[in-house]
């Protein structure tokens, strides 16, 4: 059952695509229908899921679930990676690489492997003000509030 992002409740459960390139206009009108698709047959045993989601940046896909109609299960969660896939087949793009970092530089917003980050972090190219964005946040209010943060109050400040 798709609902708007904003109504659904903070503890939803979130789960965080990063693209490795942003989607173009035409792009983004295309992957709103299918997620709009997707979300309104997605089911757990048989039973809907309450989700929604956004696009942030033209290249973050932010897929949520209101836990307390129904819990996503291992075969909703595996159909929602499968329809990921097919969306990175597609597009032509990452979506489900973890080993990727994505923050920004200014405007921008940059993605790079974790190995370059590090580097990055060593040559001081980034610091622990350099806004990151944290996608292992788990729920919608985490998601909020401490996604995108300085590199300083996310796992990314180790690197620093």
């Amino acid at each position: 059952m798709l609902v708007e992002f904003n109504t659904l409740p903070d503890e939803s459960r979130v789960w965080i695509f990063q693209a490795s390139r942003s989607f173009s206009e035409e792009e983004l009108q295309q992957l709103r229908q299918e997620l709009d698709a997707f979300i309104a047959d997605w089911t757990a045993h048989g039973s809907d899921l309450r989700a929604g989601y956004e696009i942030r940046y033209n290249r973050f896909i932010i897929l949520a679930l209101d836990q307390t109609l129904n819990t996503a299960t291992g075969c909703s969660i595996d159909a929602s990676v499968r329809f990921i896939q097919q969306l990175e087949q597609k597009y032509k793009v990452e979506l489900l690489d973890k080993m990727n970092v994505s923050y920004k530089q200014g405007d921008f917003v940059a993605y790079k492997s974790l190995v370059d980050f590090k580097k990055m972090a060593k040559q001081k190219a980034v610091s622990k003000n350099t806004i990151v964005f944290n996608n292992l946040v788990t729920n919608k209010h985490e998601y909020q509030n401490h996604w995108e943060v300085p590199a300083e109050e996310s796992w990314h400040g180790r690197f620093m």
